[in-house]
């Protein structure tokens, strides 16, 4: 770095926005310490300071993400509308856009990971998924309240529903031929309209 001064670090969430890009437009295998610090300007050694590790680094990355994600889904689960048209909303953002989609390719790394992760890790992750269950929870419950859906037990059902879509986001993420994301929007739309949607 030219100059005598110290350069200032970049805010945190400057880095976890340059990891995710770096994810979506390399992969994550090129999302190495070095090669995150040559983007933000920092050593390997000084984020390694601030993170700890490289798994602390993509659950941070994952958190951040996360967060953006679930202002978008408090969004849409909020609007004018139906039930039904706000749960097919909430499918469309859970499913991925497509191979290699970056947040996809991050959650399976840090599911991955935490096999071995401390207990602190992995509570930060249900944390995650507990927000996604009770959203399509209170989504389920409205619906039915509304005479939209069936009667079913929200939180059983929600459990099924997340278990096939994080099924098929799997396929979808790893490209598995034969499960694009239309196809897999179009499995999903059946099994609502077979389990869920009430008679008009």
């Amino acid at each position: 770095m030219a100059g005598g001064g110290r350069r200032q670090a970049p805010p945190r969430e400057d880095v976890l926005a340059a990891a995710m890009e770096m994810i979506a437009e390399r992969g994550l295998e090129k999302l190495t310490m070095a090669a995150l610090g040559r983007e933000v300007g920092m050593s390997s050694g000084h984020l390694l300071y601030y993170f700890g590790s490289k798994d602390e680094l993509l659950l941070r990355t994952l958190e951040w993400s996360e967060g953006r994600l679930g202002a978008e889904r408090g969004r849409l689960l909020t609007r004018p509308g139906t039930a039904a048209a706000r749960l097919g909303a909430y499918v469309e953002l859970y499913v991925p856009d497509g191979h290699r989609d970056p947040h996809w390719t991050l959650w399976l790394e840090v599911w991955n990971r935490s096999q071995n992760a401390p207990d602190e890790a992995r509570d930060r992750q249900a944390a995650i998924e507990g927000a996604w269950h009770r959203d399509l929870v209170a989504l389920l419950a409205e619906g039915i309240s509304r005479g939209e859906f069936r009667p079913v037990d929200p939180d059983r059902f929600a459990s099924r529903l997340r278990a096939l879509l994080d099924g098929f986001a799997i396929h979808v993420a790893i490209g598995l031929r034969g499960t694009d994301r239309e196809q897999v929007l179009g499995h999903v739309r059946e099994f609502l309209a077979d389990g869920l949607l009430a008679p008009s």
